[in-house]
């Protein structure tokens, strides 16, 4: 898939719908300051939304129809705060939210908040999620959860010991589609399931910076934009705003952009852990082979689930023979997941929507919602109402998320493993738990990130 074709469908599916060596990572024990804000039901909850360019004004603007009221804006950059205030708009009842260059700042005023937003870079995401949820704050952050594993297990460790709602936004969760995938897998409807495709995706991204430097612009604070990330000359459209993805110092390319999409639905309803090993297929100089994925994730048994494998097509498309079901009934190619079972086969797209079936004997995939075959398999998991109001309900004390912080991190966990591999350039024997490569220690520089810390709290 183009990349402008893939930011489109983003944009419209938006619209429709452990460790101490961490915590010392971040400045210290995971120690909370706050009490978890407490809002009435019904009532509107204060929100704040730090990161204010086009992924959190998209999922702002969500979340101020689903019951919150934007009370505060934050972004080291003064253009984007503006046009989030006027993205916000009329949806915000007129009221005018106040704006802050510094979440710092923003802390400092936590009694006029309940809740925050974080759709800043991946780099800071870690950073902010631990701040706000200490400061006693509702967190609903964008995806990936964090930057590295070693920042995931710690945010879900701390979510665990906290009061607070959390949220990561992997807006496909909420999709009836994902949870009916989920309930027909589980009941064994496609028999014993080893291999996973993901296509459309790529994975690479830079090393390093970029050559040269321009005048940073007025009212931009470059050097809090960077934050705990390692500083570098400004140079204009390179990282800042929606190139930043590029650069392994601040988003990990590809696979950390739709890991949490992409291997959602098999990690949910096959139960995935850790992988065992990673294999990468890219040589040194990021190239893939045309017959070979990116990525393969290996992941072992499950009790009496079988091992399967998860190939990250990259730019390449899975065999002709197993992407066929797909190709009959979309004719193109654009990409997606397929979880190929001796019985059946299930599609769905990167975000977790528009699941097709085909069974055994069938001529074609159908809608795995109007599936006669699989229509008697009851329903296990509760529909939703989306995936902001999950997190505003929650909020006001009325159910719970489906994509906290503890199945978010896993999910980021999982998806940054395998830029571990890309990053170390081998394949690597993975001790998830243990968050280590057995067979290269080297890796351990990429497992957790030396941090400026002035930026930090």
């Amino acid at each position: 898939m183009k990349h402008n074709q893939m930011n489109f469908t983003r944009r419209s599916f938006l619209k429709s719908s452990a460790m101490g060596m961490g915590a010392a990572a971040f400045g210290g024990p995971l120690v909370m300051r706050g009490s978890a804000a407490s809002t009435e039901a019904n009532s509107k909850v204060n929100l704040a939304l730090v990161g204010c360019g086009g992924q959190g004004r998209g999922v702002m603007s969500g979340l101020l129809s689903s019951g919150a009221n934007l009370v505060a804006l934050c972004d080291p950059d003064a253009g984007q705060i503006d046009k989030a205030r006027e993205a916000a708009g009329k949806d915000n009842g007129g009221q005018t939210a106040k704006a802050y260059e510094d979440y710092r700042k923003l802390l400092e005023k936590a009694d006029t908040f309940d809740a925050v937003l974080i759709g800043t870079p991946d780099h800071w995401h870690a950073p902010l999620c631990k701040a706000f949820m200490k400061a006693g704050k509702h967190v609903y952050c964008e995806k990936p959860l964090t930057h590295s594993v070693a920042e995931a297990r710690e945010l879900r460790e701390l979510a665990r010991s906290s009061k607070v709602v959390t949220q990561m936004g992997n807006q496909g969760s909420a999709s009836t589609s994902l949870r009916r995938c989920i309930e027909i897998i589980q009941a064994g409807a496609l028999g014993p399931i080893r291999e996973i495709y993901e296509w459309g995706i790529g994975v690479t991204a830079r090393e390093g910076s970029a050559e040269g430097e321009d005048p940073i612009p007025a009212g931009f604070n470059w050097d809090l934009w960077v934050g705990p990330s390692g500083m570098r000359p400004f140079k204009k459209d390179v990282y800042h705003p929606a190139t930043w993805r590029g650069w392994f110092d601040f988003g990990n390319g590809g696979m950390a952009d739709f890991c949490c999409h992409s291997i959602n639905l098999p990690m949910r309803a096959l139960d995935l852990g850790y992988p065992e090993r990673l294999v990468t297929n890219l040589d040194k100089s990021g190239q893939q082979p045309a017959d070979k994925p990116a990525v393969e994730f290996h992941f072992p048994a499950r009790g009496k689930l079988a091992p399967v494998k998860l190939y990250w097509q990259g730019t390449g498309t899975p065999p002709a023979a197993v992407i066929a079901p797909v190709v009959d009934v979309h004719k193109e190619k654009d990409g997606g997941v397929l979880i190929v079972g001796e019985k059946g086969c299930i599609y769905s797209s990167h975000w977790n929507d528009g699941g097709l079936i085909r069974l055994e004997g069938e001529e074609r995939l159908k809608d795995v919602l109007q599936h006669p075959a699989t229509k008697d398999i009851p329903q296990t998991l509760p529909r939703s109402k989306g995936h902001g109001q999950e997190f505003i309900d929650a909020c006001r004390g009325e159910g719970k998320t489906f994509s906290d912080f503890d199945i978010g991190g896993k999910l980021t966990e999982i998806g940054l493993s395998g830029v571990l591999a890309i990053r170390a350039g081998k394949h690597l024997d993975w001790d998830g738990q243990k968050m280590e490569a057995k067979n290269a220690p080297e890796a351990a520089r990429f497992v957790r990130t030396e941090y400026r810390k002035q930026w930090l709290v």
